[in-house]
């Protein structure tokens, strides 16, 4: 199948990723993830490791949307946490102000 990762066309199959992802690492996950085989991998790793790209070279929505198109199950980043509420001044801070 043709996908299109920074503008550069590849001609891939599903399996092809499989057996290029078969051997390498899992990096830790912090953003957008795609699930190969038992693993889940990073997208900007696959895109590297498929494309053989520096990872400043693509995004990973150029990733993803392949990733998603050959069959693979991807997973948006996780939102960040919110900000903890500020505590309520208590009354000794109060004096010094």
């Amino acid at each position: 199948m043709r996908v299109t990762i920074a503008g550069c066309s590849f001609y891939l199959q599903a399996s092809e990723v499989v057996a290029l992802m078969k051997d390498v690492k899992a990096e830790p996950v912090t953003g957008e993830s795609v699930r190969i085989g038992r693993r889940t991998y990073p997208v900007k790793q696959v895109g590297a490791v498929i494309t053989k790209q520096d990872r400043r070279d693509f995004s990973a929505a150029d990733v993803t949307r392949a990733m998603e198109k050959l069959g693979f199950t991807c997973t948006p980043a996780p939102a960040p946490e919110p900000a903890p509420a500020a505590e309520p001044e208590t009354g000794a801070e109060q004096l010094w102000q």
